[in-house]
């Protein structure tokens, strides 16, 4: 697993395609793994705060309960509809690490965080893919722990 510096550090141009594709809206969607072993998804924020990628969720909600039982999950970024502006898609995979540890949860809050107590995990990615529209292909760029930096193209 890699911290998102890693990835930085040594893929400055995906991950700031990626940083980017993140950060075209707020909310993104989580996918963690329920009791009985099937996928759940939901609504989560992220943050990138000292290298890593955060995100919570209130006291107790099924995504930290999920997370704490099976640290795997699946972050999307937000999807906006294809058009000629289109610049991508974005995600990523990995286990999420709860951190409980008061001065981070406050600086990943920030001033406008919620309120209280919640739920704060470190993902530690696994895999990152940027997929885009280049010409007449379908672009992936990928960065995965066993394979390292790839590119596919398809029609």
């Amino acid at each position: 697993m890699a911290s998102w510096s890693e990835i930085e550090a040594a893929h400055p141009e995906l991950a700031g395609r990626a940083r980017e594709l993140f950060d075209v809206h707020k909310h993104k969607t989580l996918a963690t793994i329920r009791k009985d072993g099937s996928p759940r998804i939901s609504g989560t924020e992220i943050t990138f705060v000292e290298g890593d990628i955060w995100f919570g969720g209130m006291p107790g909600s099924r995504k930290a309960l999920d997370l704490r039982r099976d640290p795997r999950f699946a972050l999307h970024g937000p999807t906006v509809d294809p058009s000629d502006s289109w610049k991508g898609d974005v995600k990523i995979a990995g286990r999420a690490t709860e951190v409980d540890d008061e001065a981070m949860r406050r600086k990943v809050a920030g001033p406008e965080g919620p309120p209280g107590d919640f739920h704060l995990f470190r993902a530690d990615i696994a895999e990152l893919v940027v997929t885009a529209v280049d010409g007449g292909y379908l672009k992936i760029d990928s960065w995965n722990e066993g394979t390292g930096f790839r590119t596919f193209k398809r029609t």
